[in-house]
């Protein structure tokens, strides 16, 4: 006799809290990602501005202020890679995300399924 649980022995409420646990876990990632993505646009951000401030300043005391302001062209490049950053860490809601385009699958095969 095999005194090991199998798989197909569980109770209903065994089986509900081993789903639960799994989707706590599902959602701690998905979590753990977002934060990951805020922290690197925050620790981004502050090498932009750091370097940025540096270039002004050389800038300022090579050529002085009446000068061509060289400084906005990168400050404009890293700029919009800042700006989709941002937007990637804050303003997403997963607009490209799997389980979305997941879930409006299924919803548009069981109209299908409906109209049939």
């Amino acid at each position: 006799m095999d005194n090991e649980k199998n798989e197909d022995d569980l109770s209903p409420q065994e089986s509900l809290r081993l789903i639960t646990k799994m989707m706590d876990k599902v959602q701690d990632d998905a979590l753990w990602k977002i934060a990951k993505k805020r922290s690197t646009f925050k620790l981004s951000l502050s090498i932009y501005l750091l370097i940025n401030a540096l270039l002004v300043g050389l800038w300022f005391y090579t050529t002085g202020a009446k000068s061509y302001f060289w400084p906005a062209w990168p400050m404009l490049g890293w700029g919009i890679g800042i700006i989709f950053q941002f937007i990637d860490a804050y303003l997403s809601n997963g607009v490209f995300s799997e389980e979305k385009e997941f879930e409006k699958l299924k919803k548009k095969m069981k109209q299908e399924q409906k109209k049939q």
